[in-house]
């Protein structure tokens, strides 16, 4: 790891001179956010860091967030407010959002509806990432609802880290920073040059697509507070949470990139663990009734096919999850 001192942020002064200010696309993909938007923009606007444009893109809500976009974009001249002509799923909604960042930006800052963004957010996260340009991705303490996370795997003091190590640590470990998309900064390049920067058939691909970037990249890291994410129903992480597709995203994520990252030893070490997890929540999951919920059966069905396509018999015995489930069962995901 490298290290480095932050320096402090001394009242009405900035890290980054006046005549050296990248500019930072924030993105603001909104799908009936109208509850919690105005506080999200008065986030941006509340920027110590000045030097950034600012795109909404409302995703046909039916509720008030478009017209709350546009209240902001008659005061201010560098946010736009883009409405869809059709509605699109939420991935796809965050790579269309995405596409429409300005050509002229350094970095990109996705700031969800529901989420906010500290005052000094901006000014610390592209003070590092101008500090270091080997960095592709910037992330910082969070406030997850009441609680602080994504802290732990990277060192008081540290402030950059290779990607591959931080990657590393958190197949081999489970050590987590990279929290959601409101929790990062990432340099533009790496949007740019990626056709869907998100992989839509993921409904973790915030996660995966780190993992992409940090094959060649490195990681930035600011020990202080700089991001707020909701936790409510309507999230996102509620449905996930219902579903437990996080234990499917993480066995995507392994089978894509612990070959990438790990030995083989490590790899098969790990995915045997994920997997020998996976098992048991799936037999509970049967003996809970969970399977009657289509929604999760159809999810599960397809997690369990990607396992059947991926991973070798020599690597690891697929009997090891379908042994935990109804004969009935076992037939359906044989034949996913």
């Amino acid at each position: 790891m490298r290290t480095s001192c932050q320096p402090a942020l001394p009242s009405g002064h900035s890290l980054t001179g006046a005549a050296s200010r990248p500019l930072v696309s924030v993105v603001t993909p909104v799908y009936n956010g109208g509850r919690y938007l105005a506080e999200c923009i008065e986030s941006v606007l509340a920027q110590t860091y000045e030097s950034w444009d600012y795109v909404i893109v409302d995703n046909c809500s039916t509720d008030d967030s478009a017209e709350i976009a546009r209240s902001y974009a008659q005061h201010d001249p560098r946010i736009r407010v883009l409405v869809n002509d059709r509605f699109l799923n939420m991935i796809q909604n965050w790579n269309h959002a995405l596409k429409q960042i300005s050509p002229e930006s350094a970095y990109c800052k996705v700031i969800h509806a529901d989420d906010l963004m500290v005052p000094e957010c901006l000014e610390r996260m592209v003070a590092l990432a101008a500090a270091h340009p080997s960095v592709g991705i910037v992330t910082a303490y969070r406030l997850s609802g009441p609680k602080v996370d994504l802290d732990g795997a990277v060192p008081y003091g540290v402030d950059v880290v290779s990607g591959r190590e931080i990657c590393r640590i958190t197949l081999l470990d489970g050590q987590y920073v990279f929290g959601s998309p409101s929790s990062l900064l990432i340099r533009t390049d790496e949007v740019r040059e990626r056709e869907r920067f998100y992989n839509e058939e993921n409904l973790h691909c915030d996660t995966e697509v780190c993992f992409d970037i940090l094959r060649t990249a490195d990681l930035g890291f600011v020990h202080q507070i700089l991001t707020y994410t909701r936790r409510h129903r309507e999230a996102v992480t509620s449905r996930a949470g219902r579903l437990n597709t996080y234990m499917s995203g993480w066995l995507r994520v392994m089978t894509t990139y612990g070959p990438v990252y790990l030995t083989p030893e490590e790899y098969s070490r790990r995915l045997a663990w994920f997997v020998r997890r996976y098992a048991v929540f799936l037999a509970k999951a049967v003996v809970q009734g969970k399977f009657r919920d289509e929604e999760f059966r159809e999810h599960h069905t397809g997690t369990l096919g990607m396992l059947r396509r991926r991973v070798s018999p020599s690597q690891l015995s697929r009997g090891l999850v379908l042994s935990s489930l109804p004969r009935r069962l076992q037939r359906r995901f044989q034949s996913a």
